[in-house]
C-alpha cells in the first residue's frame, strides 16, 4: 500500500462558499493550486504484511504394536522351538528308514471300522504328513492375525492358501527329511485341511518351500476331497488303501485319529485317551507329534480343567 506525504505541508484555510459566477471564486481556486504545488509527493512503502505463522505440527502418532503372542514367540522364533522340531524330524526319519528295510506287515493308520491297523501287503511305502505347522510354518498369516488381534479369519486364510507361495517356510529338518525319505523309496504324502478349491496354491506353496512336488489326488489330500469335512479319517483310509504307511506326523491329535477331537472331551480326559492303550505304543513308533502352542484343540481349558483339586497349592502369605 502506498500513500502521498508532503515534505513541507502548507496550511490552507478553509475556503468560504464561492458566490456564483464571481471572480472571487476563481481567485480562491488559484490560491489552492499554488498551495498544492508546494507539496512534494514522497512515496513511502507501508510495512509488508507478515506471513501467517506456519501451522503447528501435529504431535507424532504412536502406533501401538501388540506384543507377539507367547506361543508364536516359542514356535516361530525360539531356538527351543526349532530344536524340538528338528529332533522330531530326525526321529521320524530314522524310524521310517529302519521300517522300510524290515518291510512291516501293518500300516500305522487305524481302520476306524475295525479298530485295527490297515494291512500293508505289497503296497508301496509312504509317510503321511499334515501340512500346516508340520511341513511348513505359516508365519505370514499368523503375524497378521497377531497384529490385528484375531485368532483366525477364514477369508484371510483363504487368501493365504491362494497367494502365500514363497512366504511359508519349511520347518527345521523338513526339507532334509523329505529328501531322505524319497531316496529310500518312501513317498511323502500330505493330508491337510487346506481347501481342495485352493489345491494349486497349496501345491505351489509346498514346492516353493523346498519340500518337493505334492500332487492333488495323488500325494496331496485336502478338505473337500470327500464329504466328511475336516475329519481326516476317510482320507487316511483312502491313502491306506493304496499305500503302506510306515510313519505319520502332525501337530494336532486329529492328524492321527479324529476320535481324539471330540469337543465334549475335557482336556485331561482327552490326554488320558490319547496316551492309553492301544495308542500309547504308537507315539514315537510310527506316530510323531510336533509341538504347536499357537492354535488348535490343545489350546483350551480353564483353571478347573487344567489344575485338578489335588494339585492346588498356595504360599503362606505370613511366612518370611
Amino acid at each position: 500500500m502506498r500513500r502521498p506525504l508532503c515534505s513541507q505541508p502548507t496550511p490552507v484555510q478553509q475556503a468560504e462558499p464561492a458566490p456564483p459566477a464571481s471572480g472571487r471564486g476563481k481567485g480562491f481556486a488559484l490560491v489552492a493550486a499554488l498551495a498544492l504545488s508546494a507539496c512534494t509527493t514522497t512515496i513511502v512503502e507501508a510495512p509488508a504484511t507478515p506471513p501467517p505463522p506456519a501451522p503447528a505440527l501435529a504431535p507424532a502418532q504412536t502406533v501401538m504394536v501388540p506384543p507377539v503372542p507367547m506361543g508364536q514367540q516359542w514356535l516361530y522364533g525360539s531356538a527351543e522351538g526349532a530344536i524340538a522340531v528338528r529332533q522330531t524330524y530326525g526321529a521320524l526319519t530314522a524310524y521310517a528308514l529302519a521300517k522300510a528295510k524290515a518291510r512291516p506287515a501293518d500300516s500305522v493308520i487305524i481302520d476306524e471300522a475295525t479298530g485295527k491297523p490297515f494291512a500293508c501287503g505289497n503296497k508301496p511305502l509312504a509317510a503321511v504328513f499334515d501340512a500346516d505347522e508340520t511341513l511348513i510354518w505359516n508365519i505370514g498369516p499368523m503375524r497378521w492375525f497377531a497384529l490385528t488381534g484375531k485368532e483366525f479369519d477364514a477369508k484371510t486364510w483363504d487368501q493365504w492358501e491362494k497367494t502365500g507361495t514363497g512366504k511359508a517356510v519349511a520347518m527345521p529338518g523338513a526339507v532334509e527329511a523329505m529328501q531322505a525319505l524319497r531316496a529310500a523309496g518312501i513317498t511323502p504324502i500330505a493330508n491337510t485341511n487346506r481347501s481342495s478349491a485352493n489345491a494349486a496354491g497349496s501345491e505351489q506353496t509346498l514346492a516353493a518351500a523346498g519340500l518337493g512336488n505334492f500332487k492333488h489326488g495323488d500325494t496331496l489330500f485336502l478338505m473337500g476331497d470327500d464329504a466328511t469335512g475336516s475329519s481326516k479319517d476317510q482320507r487316511r483310509a483312502t491313502i491306506a488303501a493304496r499305500w503302506c504307511v510306515i510313519a505319520m506326523a502332525g501337530d494336532q491329535l486329529g492328524d492321527f485319529r479324529n476320535g481324539f477331537n471330540k469337543p465334549e472331551l475335557p482336556p485331561l480326559q482327552r490326554r488320558a485317551l490319547a496316551t492309553a492303550a492301544p495308542y500309547d505304543r504308537l507315539w514315537g513308533q510310527g506316530w510323531f507329534l510336533f509341538a504347536n502352542p499357537v492354535y488348535g484343540p490343545s489350546i483350551r481349558g480353564g483353571f478347573d480343567d487344567i489344575f485338578p483339586p489335588e494339585t492346588h497349592w498356595q504360599p503362606n502369605q505370613g511366612a518370611e
